[in-house]
């Protein structure tokens, strides 16, 4: 999306963020990794904006680095606990042309994050392992969504609940955009404590 829904240094990429918030730390890229449970290769792509995360990728990321999501894009703030569909703010990470809703409250003491993902065709995802669980709701469209080394085809209507730390991928074989109702433990919208 625009720059608009960014509130630190605009100009700075998600990659070089992340590269400046790292050196400031004096955290080596491999420190990052074992915290956040991606790849070096993978951080380093991040890092000179070759490859862009996922939400929940960056968010990991952000709490190696003691940062929240925020950090690094400007996430919508809940001031209640109702969302209304078509009302709701669109966010996106940096580079990325996967669009979010959150629909989420934030609040003391919760412990789910949720998003709607608008999922364009030919999307993957990077293969991510982390801790907590997910819940994948297929609203409209269909993903196919790799866990360990089986492929499934979640279909509008169909759900998938797993462990976040058995190694997961998801992409978006079909010629249109697909909505995912996506809720997990991982916090996203919450900074490390």
């Amino acid at each position: 999306m625009t720059s608009e829904f960014r509130n630190a240094a605009p100009q700075l990429k998600v990659g070089a963020m992340i590269r400046a918030r790292r050196r400031q730390l004096q955290l080596t890229l491999q420190e990052i990794c074992d915290a956040a449970g991606i790849s070096v290769g993978y951080l380093s792509q991040v890092e000179r904006d070759h490859a862009t995360p996922s939400l929940g990728t960056l968010a990991q990321i952000a709490r190696s680095l003691d940062v929240g999501v925020d950090y690094f894009i400007a996430t919508p703030t809940a001031e209640d606990a109702l969302t209304r569909q078509g009302e709701r703010q669109k966010f996106s990470v940096d580079g990325s042309s996967i669009v979010y809703e959150q629909i989420a409250a934030d609040f003391a003491g919760n412990v789910l994050s949720s998003v709607i993902m608008h999922i364009p065709a030919g999307y993957r995802s990077e293969t991510v392992s982390h801790e907590g669980e997910e819940i994948l709701y297929v609203l409209e469209g269909a993903i196919t969504h790799r866990l360990d080394d089986e492929e499934v085809v979640i279909s509008a209507g169909d759900s998938l609940h797993f462990r976040g730390n058995r190694p997961h991928a998801w992409w978006n074989d079909t010629g249109k955009t697909a909505r995912v109702l996506w809720t997990g433990t991982l916090p996203v919208f919450r900074p490390r404590l």
